[in-house]
């Protein structure tokens, strides 16, 4: 007779063997929804690496640089966001990366812009990218159309005219989900503006300091600066107010 160890019973065989396989069973499961919750699509991912990286230094017309439309892909990609929109799509680059995180997460984007010959020429590279079925591209001026724009959502990403940032940012903060982000482009922690997306055009002196000010003071916003590239003001949602 098998001798019972002392402090109680002998697991039986069946029963040890059954409890291994459900702990087994539990890391399997665990693996799987942990790959599941993003997608993976190899085809897409070399078609639009192929696309950014054969871009990467030739984007013009005050698009993003390289450094910082990764980040925007980033941190999609660690909030797993699903909702976005863009003010400001100049000809694409920036949107791309947005899009093709996206298309992980099972989201999409909407994008604007309000100068029609960088709109067309953003909806070629969207579709020689492969990412057009992720990408709402709209032609129109951003002041209106973010009034109208429902939401909500939980990714925001502005880059359109400067002067207009803390309009933009006072008419889409009540539409963005708490935990959601809200990227502001050419941002310092100082306050100024960096290379700004329209060069010359206004809204770079005393705004600049104005809209930092205003953003970094709210309460329910948690804000930092990221300088790898042109600036970028990174806005995290804790709370409604």
């Amino acid at each position: 007779m098998t001798p019972i160890p002392r402090g109680g019973k002998k697991m039986q065989p069946r029963f040890l063997s059954l409890t291994i396989m459900f702990c087994l069973s539990l890391v399997f499961l665990s693996h799987e929804t942990f790959s599941q919750e993003l997608k993976v699509d190899a085809k897409l991912d070399q078609r639009v690496k192929s696309f950014l990286d054969g871009r990467a230094t030739t984007w013009r017309d005050a698009n993003v640089p390289y450094a910082d439309g990764r980040l925007l892909y980033d941190i999609i990609i660690k909030n797993k966001y699903t909702r976005a929109l863009e003010i400001g799509t100049s000809t694409g680059h920036s949107a791309t990366w947005i899009a093709w995180a996206l298309s992980k997460t099972g989201g999409k984007l909407i994008t604007i812009e309000i100068e029609e010959s960088k709109y067309r020429q953003a909806l070629a590279n969207f579709k020689e990218a492969g990412l057009s079925e992720y990408i709402d591209a709209r032609l129109a001026n951003a002041h209106d159309l973010v009034e109208e724009l429902k939401g909500p959502f939980d990714f925001i990403f502005s880059d359109a005219d400067k002067d207009w940032y803390t309009n933009y940012f006072k008419a889409l903060a009540p539409k963005l989900t708490v935990g959601g982000c809200y990227v502001t482009h050419n941002v310092s922690a100082g306050g100024g503006f960096g290379m700004g997306r329209f060069g010359g055009r206004g809204g770079m002196g005393g705004a600049s300091g104005d809209y930092y000010s205003y953003v970094t003071s709210l309460t329910n916003f948690e804000s930092t600066v990221n300088n790898n590239g042109a600036g970028i003001l990174i806005s995290y949602k804790r709370s409604d107010k």
